[in-house]
């Protein structure tokens, strides 16, 4: 059988792209990076699972797995009035996020689309560290420069890694490697050390499980990454799976279901706005949601699960009952952990309740679903 050719070149790479060549990653272009899609497991890894989309997916859910997320956009907002700063520009409480927290929110347009979404953690009185969407972060960072006041500093931190560890068993791996990352609560955020090395974590993840997101010096990245795979109950996951299972979770993914065009209003991304913020409204895009609380949106995502076994992927059309067209699909696939196809989507608000019917047209053919609740799979965060 020929090599699978290798589209990667002339790519940017993370700092553990040698490691994953040599667990037998398939290499994908994505976001500008080469990186992993599944694994072809070799060796000791290939006792523990035989790797690909399917059983990656299943080992995250039932044990842990270990993902390389090196090419986000990682950063720092340095000065006193940097939580004000950024207030200003996302409708998420910034100014009450305590010292050790990390909070998810949006940078908003003035129209009210989505610019991105972001986590902000609290390192101290004077520092905001930000992880931003790789494909994103050249567009976050020119729109923080050129908004961001004199008083405070934008530092990018290209030197750094991202590692995530996401599964059930998860926190019982740390307890052993970095027993004050075990003990954080959900969205949580700590400086220790795993194993001697200098690491930065959160308790958060992209998956719907309990997890951790591990920065590091990018030289410290593969000593990491080998050390957390010593553990028995670790696999490297590729792309493949981490889609699968932040589908089955109802959790976005930038540039398909949440864009500049979409509103968090419209995305059910409400819950970002916070409370004092709603009264204040000063924020950007705030006049365009508070109107679309009051009126309703136009259209709505929401989950949808076809009733047969064929998949619905990202573009397919949605019509309603009565043929007219009605909204298309953001994410689609298979979800391993429910045993059938599920999809997310816009449609029209008269369409948005349980239960509701809809036909996807799939190949040119319609085929019945209908509206459903998210998560597919329950969250498992800790709390």
């Amino acid at each position: 059988m020929a090599d699978t050719p290798d589209h990667t070149n002339n790519l940017h790479t993370t700092p553990l792209d040698a490691l994953h060549r040599e667990l037998g990653a398939r290499m994908v272009p994505f976001a500008g990076y080469a990186m992993p899609v599944q694994y072809d497991f070799r060796d000791a890894m290939a006792a523990r699972c035989k790797g690909g989309v399917l059983a990656e997916h299943l080992h995250c859910r039932a044990s842990a797995g270990m993902f390389d997320v090196s090419h986000m956009g990682q950063a720092s907002l340095h000065g006193a009035e940097a939580a004000a700063a950024l207030e200003r520009l996302v409708p998420g409480d910034i100014l009450g996020l305590r010292q050790g927290r990390q909070r998810y929110t949006l940078l908003t347009s003035p129209a009210g689309g989505i610019i991105d979404d972001l986590m902000v953690a609290k390192l101290a009185e004077d520092r905001l560290f930000l992880v931003v969407n790789a494909a994103r972060k050249d567009v976050d960072f020119a729109h923080l420069r050129t908004h961001l006041p004199a008083s405070v500093t934008l530092e990018e931190h290209p030197d750094r890694a991202l590692i995530a560890l996401q599964g059930p068993l998860a926190a019982s791996v740390m307890a052993k490697l970095c027993p004050p990352a075990a003990a954080l609560p959900f969205l949580g955020v700590t400086i220790a050390p795993i194993g001697g090395i200098p690491a930065m974590l959160s308790r958060s993840g992209y998956t719907g499980e309990d997890g951790f997101e591990i920065s590091v010096s990018a030289p410290d990245a593969e000593p990491l990454a080998r050390l957390l795979l010593e553990q028995p109950e670790i696999i490297p996951i590729g792309l493949g799976a981490r889609d699968s299972l932040r589908l089955e979770a109802g959790l976005c993914l930038y540039g398909h279901d949440i864009d500049e065009t979409t509103t968090p209003i419209e995305a059910g991304l409400t819950w970002v706005i916070g409370k004092r913020r709603k009264m204040e409204w000063s924020f950007p895009g705030a006049m365009a949601m508070r109107d679309q609380l009051d009126n309703g949106a136009p259209r709505l995502r929401v989950g949808i699960r076809p009733d047969g076994r064929a998949p619905a992927r990202e573009g397919t059309t949605i019509h309603a009952p009565d043929g007219t067209e009605a909204g298309r699909i953001t994410s689609g696939g298979f979800a391993p952990s429910v045993g059938a196809p599920i999809a997310m989507g816009y449609v029209r608000r008269d369409l948005v309740a349980d239960g509701s019917t809809v036909q996807l047209m799939v190949r040119g053919k319609p085929v019945p679903a209908h509206i459903a609740p998210m998560p597919f799979h329950p969250h498992r965060y800790v709390r």
